[in-house]
């Protein structure tokens, strides 16, 4: 009952009646003034709100919306699939002089592919110019030969 009641108040007793269903038809908006009439009528101007002494919000209101970004993409390389000669006399006379020894050492300095490297290393190990420092079964450490 207090719902009624709020409403006889707000509304008027000839309004809502108990079952809140209006004994008077919907109230209609102003009719929309002819095309014509609109037509002749200036637009309105947009005026700029005065500048005011009051520092401009940062927070609140709409903002625009974040875009995600693509992500760094790491640039493609072309790593060399076989020896040509420069890349291996490069390889018979630095490699061994170097103090860390992986296929991945190899293949960022020579620019050449990872199997590539691996089966340069087994071949410097049967030359005797580089031994091993430890072998995992995803990373394999060798360094120069010394006389020890």
């Amino acid at each position: 009952m207090l719902l009624h009641e709020a409403h006889t108040r707000r509304y008027g007793a000839e309004v809502c009646n108990p079952c809140h269903t209006p004994s008077t038809p919907p109230l209609r908006r102003s009719p929309r003034l002819p095309r014509a009439a609109a037509a002749a009528m200036a637009p309105k101007k947009d005026k700029a709100p005065p500048p005011s002494s009051k520092p401009a919000k940062s927070g609140g209101g709409k903002q625009k919306k974040k875009k995600w970004s693509k992500g760094k993409q790491k640039e493609k390389v072309n790593n060399a699939v076989l020896f040509d000669q420069a890349t291996y006399d490069k390889l018979l006379s630095e490699v061994p002089k170097y103090k860390q020894i992986t296929p991945s050492v190899l293949s960022e300095r020579l620019r050449i592919n990872g199997s590539l490297a691996r089966r340069a290393i087994k071949d410097l190990m049967a030359r005797g110019l580089i031994r091993m420092v430890t072998v995992h079964s995803s990373q394999q450490i060798y360094t120069r030969a010394t006389n020890t």
